[in-house]
């Protein structure tokens, strides 16, 4: 056999030894045809699972996290007094954010937002890859997602999460508009310094509202969200600020190729640093007063209390910044200077509360409630637990003029309408016996109304109480907003009822807006953001009805002046560059002093009260201070004056416009002989008004005769007053020097302990 044969042989062998049509183990399960089905198999399920979920998972509801907001109080200028609540938030429409702004956070994030369906399935492919081999938060997000994952979700990374988000992304996308998206991403990302959304944040970097925010600066907080923490400028390190410097122009270069900016735009654009950053304001002060009456003001006229604890409300105020500090500067002054409770017992108990209105438009432009928590938490500018002693006494007068009220005489009560000014003269034609002592025990014989105002005669406005009618002046005092609580009874001419700073000024602020009624109000606008939509709250406007008439108002700030100008208030309010009106008035043993004045433009009302640190207890003012009395013509007028000439500023030379036959400042009528006792005096007298008239020659303890000429009845013994220690009473209110005031009471001293 030859070598060819050999081979073909052998070859003929190994074909013979080959498995036909056998394979390998591998080969057998691993065709290229079962592959592809398994993958085509892989990516149904993957679709019919997802299908599934997507079928499944419904939008879920805002976590309660990101619905979260605060309260925002605002001056009346605008500028953000203090911010209340768990979250610095707060949510805007997105029509307040500049159009340029807008684009910025867009540019930053998600070029493609206005045209992609809410999901970026690279990007996110690749995220769910990174969690799964542990390499941490990725990128590729859209703005949408990141919505979804700020507003519905968590900020935890796992795959199933992940997936929540692109189903939920998917839905939202396809129920909300872009724009809607678009403000709900702006509104719930974090950009650091405790700023959630974008309005706090243009407050926390650059100390605006949104609406003023730059192109340039709007790049920044976009930029921001990318690394708050390392990207804020003043806390970044040159590396962070190199990165952020970097991505704010990225950003606007994405601008300009999306054409939201042009080249010449985008070359004039600088880098806007940040401010430092501050302590979001807050409540302490004076602002835990006014934040307070604020809400009991939006309680009163319907916002729900609830819903308001929840936030998302901006609350602006009518406190003018200014006339606020002026109001705290004066007090300190002219009382907190002067108090050393170390040195006197008495000075821990003097407690100082005030309310300052414009007359015009009602807004409550300053308020003043004490020293604040921790020392003080309540507010003395609306506690009506202190008695108004003779600041209730113009009301009076406004009353009987109103309704042509006339004395026993039936001669018209006007100001120029003879009085008997008798100590302890028995009240005339009243139910119940009474016969108040004047201050000091004073003497004062016949004399005019505007005299009995300027020195705050008790004897005379007890005896036009009951001239007037006192359910008449109960209905006058309530239509100028006073308590409809108060007690009818002869006492009350002399102020024995309850009263605040802020319904003394809503008083005196009527009869300075020429009886039309004003009701102090703090709050001017009030809204509430829910969803990026602002809901303004309808409020109840401050000026109200005619309550008086003009001239009724207009003659009782005429005879107000003279107790400035010649009155108990004189010493404190003398040398001032402007025209005032007011009433002095202290309570039964100085438990409350006050002052309540205005000026054409403004009105204010200081109530000084005695209170005992421990358990709240009225005690007496004696002492203050180290000065011994304390009436309404110290303290009060003095803080009133400080205020009222800082708060005007130059703005001083406003004069009265008063509809009146009397003119401003009715001058004090002379002592007439008692023939003339019942007709008003012809001609004015020029003799100062501090000094009393001539003491009549009847014994202040004898009958005397009345208004009309008839005997009055004798004076009841202790025993038998209806008033005595019940009626209680206003003590003095006086200047500092001692002087005129007033006095309330039963028919003897023994009635009134601790009266002057």
């Amino acid at each position: 056999m030859g070598r060819a044969e050999a081979r073909r042989a052998r070859q003929k062998s190994a074909r013979r030894a080959k498995p036909k049509d056998k394979k390998s183990g591998i080969r057998r399960f691993f065709t290229w045809k079962k592959l592809l089905g398994a993958f085509l198999g892989v990516c149904l399920l993957g679709i019919l699972g997802f299908i599934g979920l997507y079928l499944y998972v419904d939008i879920p509801k805002g976590n309660n996290e990101a619905k979260l907001q605060s309260n925002v109080y605002k001056y009346a200028n605008g500028k953000v007094m203090a911010r209340t609540g768990l979250r610095n938030r707060e949510n805007v429409p997105l029509n307040r954010i500049p159009k340029d702004v807008q684009r910025t956070f867009v540019a930053a994030e998600n070029k493609n937002f206005f045209h992609d369906s809410g999901v970026d399935l690279m990007g996110t492919m690749r995220g769910i890859f990174n969690t799964l081999m542990g390499h941490g938060k990725q990128g590729g997000s859209t703005i949408t997602q990141q919505y979804v994952k700020n507003y519905y979700l968590s900020q935890e990374q796992t795959v199933s999460r992940k997936l929540q988000e692109i189903v939920i992304s998917l839905k939202v996308d396809n129920k909300f508009s872009k724009d809607d998206i678009l403000a709900g991403y702006i509104n719930t990302s974090y950009y650091g310094r405790g700023a959630y959304g974008i309005q706090a944040a243009a407050q926390a970097y650059y100390g605006v509202d949104v609406e003023k925010l730059t192109v340039s600066q709007g790049a920044y907080l976009a930029s921001l969200l990318q690394a708050p923490s390392q990207y804020d400028w003043t806390s970044a390190t040159p590396s962070g600020r190199k990165r952020v410097q970097e991505r704010w122009a990225y950003t606007l270069d994405n601008m300009v190729e999306m054409k939201w900016l042009s080249a010449e735009d985008r070359r004039k654009q600088t880098f806007n640093r940040p401010k430092a950053p501050k302590p979001p304001p807050g409540v302490s002060g004076q602002n835990s007063y006014l934040i307070e009456q604020a809400k009991q003001e939006l309680f009163a006229q319907g916002v729900d209390e609830k819903q308001f604890s929840a936030g998302g409300w901006t609350v602006t105020l009518g406190i003018d910044k200014n006339k606020q500090k002026a109001l705290e500067k004066s007090v300190k002054r002219k009382l907190l200077d002067d108090l050393d409770a170390k040195k006197r017992k008495v000075d821990g108990d003097a407690q100082l509360g005030a309310t300052s209105v414009d007359p015009k438009t009602g807004h409550i432009v300053a308020m003043y409630g004490g020293e604040g928590p921790p020392k003080h938490y309540r507010n003395n500018a609306t506690r009506t637990d202190y008695q108004a002693a003779s600041t209730f006494k113009p009301l009076i007068l406004a009353s009987a003029m109103e309704n042509n009220a006339a004395t026993q005489d039936r001669v018209p009560i006007t100001p120029n309408t003879i009085y008997d000014g008798r100590n302890r003269r028995p009240v005339v034609g009243g139910n119940i016996a009474f016969a108040p002592p004047n201050e000091d025990e004073r003497e004062y014989g016949k004399i005019s109304v505007q005299t009995a105002t300027n020195n705050s005669v008790n004897a005379v406005f007890a005896q036009m109480g009951a001239d007037a009618g006192l359910d008449a002046v109960k209905k006058t005092a309530v239509s100028l907003g006073m308590s409809d609580t108060m007690d009818v009874k002869p006492a009350m001419t002399l102020g024995t009822m309850g009263a605040s700073p802020l319904q003394m000024a809503g008083a005196y602020a009527t009869l300075d807006n020429h009886g039309k009624k004003v009701t102090p109000t703090l709050v001017t606008r009030a809204s509430h953001s829910i969803n990026g939509v602002d809901t303004k709250v309808p409020l109840k406007n401050p000026i109200g009805d005619q309550v008086l008439s003009p001239k009724t108002a207009d003659t009782v700030t005429s005879v107000l002046t003279g107790v400035v100008n010649d009155g108990t208030a004189s010493q404190a309010v003398k040398n001032t560059a402007y025209k005032a009106a007011g009433k002095t008035g202290t309570s039964d043993d100085d438990k409350s002093a006050w002052f309540v004045g205005y000026t054409p433009k403004l009105v204010t009302a200081v109530g000084m009260f005695g209170e005992s640190p421990q358990g709240g207890r009225q005690v007496t003012l004696k002492g203050t201070g180290g000065d011994g009395r304390v009436n309404g013509g110290g303290y009060p007028a003095r803080v009133w004056a400080d205020y009222t000439e800082s708060a005007l500023g130059g703005n001083t030379g406003a004069d009265f416009e008063l509809d009146t036959d009397l003119g401003a400042g009715v001058p004090p009528t002379p002592t007439p002989t008692p023939s003339h006792s019942t007709s008003p005096s012809p001609t004015p007298s020029q003799t100062p008004s501090d000094s009393p008239s001539p003491t009549p020659s009847t014994p202040s303890g004898s009958p005397s005769p009345s208004q009309s000429g008839r005997p009055s009845p004798p004076l009841p013994s202790d025993s038998g007053s209806p008033n005595g220690g019940v009626d209680g009473g206003a003590g003095g209110d006086g200047n500092p020097t001692g002087g005129n005031g007033n006095g309330a009471g039963g028919n003897s001293a023994d009635s009134l302990p601790g009266f002057h």
